[in-house]
């Protein structure tokens, strides 16, 4: 049995609409769902934000100038959307 992975979204209506691979012949399939396990919210250190993948991603960017300037701006307009 060939074994093939799809990621899918599952709605709120538990309806789910797949569409298999070209590859894969039409007939009897088994098809398993793994379920993400609860989401445990987690208070984050200084020290695990650096360690974070996120810490420096705008780094090499040319678009933006100063990337501190950038990030407050994006929450300055955050803020303002949200006031609205």
């Amino acid at each position: 049995m060939k074994t093939v992975t799809l990621k899918v979204v599952i709605s709120v209506d538990r309806h789910l609409h797949l569409v298999v691979p070209e590859d894969i012949p039409p007939g009897p399939a088994e098809v398993v769902v793994h379920a993400p396990e609860a989401t445990v919210t987690k208070h984050l250190t200084a020290g695990d934000l650096l360690r974070s993948p996120l810490f420096g991603i705008w780094k090499d960017r040319t678009d933006m100038g100063d990337s501190v300037e950038f990030a407050r701006k994006l929450l300055a307009e955050a803020e303002r959307r949200h006031r609205a």
